[in-house]
């Protein structure tokens, strides 16, 4: 059987799990916490890059700022759309105030900015807020 690499968002362990279309239940081989968990994950830089690296799905980023409009606007639409990709898509949120390295290193004009990396690479990028029908659609292009 088919196993995909899973950073585990509570203690960063990796996971080697069995690829499957859909889960009812899949826990931390470190610290058993579940690994259905979908609230889009604050990160720093180090655990970005550990995510990058060591995570085989899709991990679908947030460059926000909290003085920004349409990124508190887009904020819950965001959230609805990661429920929708539990262990497909890993969701994370990226405070260009406090991480303003990651916002350089990766060309943030403008927020809120939304990109899909896979194996380390960028895949697809948009800019702007977007419904959370939208971003699930735009996530499903890239599975």
């Amino acid at each position: 059987m088919a196993k995909i690499n899973v950073v585990c968002p509570h203690c960063g362990g990796v996971n080697a799990i069995p690829v499957k279309e859909s889960y009812a239940k899949a826990a931390c081989g470190h610290c058993k916490a579940s690994l259905l968990d979908t609230k889009p994950l604050s990160v720093d830089a180090a655990s970005f890059d550990r995510l990058l690296i060591n995570d085989e799905r899709l991990i679908v980023a947030d460059f926000w700022a909290p003085w920004c409009g349409p990124c508190r606007s887009m904020a819950p639409s965001f959230e609805e759309a990661a429920r929708a990709f539990a262990l497909k898509a890993q969701f994370v949120k990226i405070n260009t105030e406090e991480q303003q390295h990651l916002g350089a290193r990766f060309g943030i004009r403008s927020i809120p900015t939304v990109i899909a990396f896979k194996n380390n690479r960028i895949v697809d990028q948009f800019s702007g807020a977007r419904s959370a029908a939208e971003i699930i659609q735009w996530v499903r292009r890239h599975l």
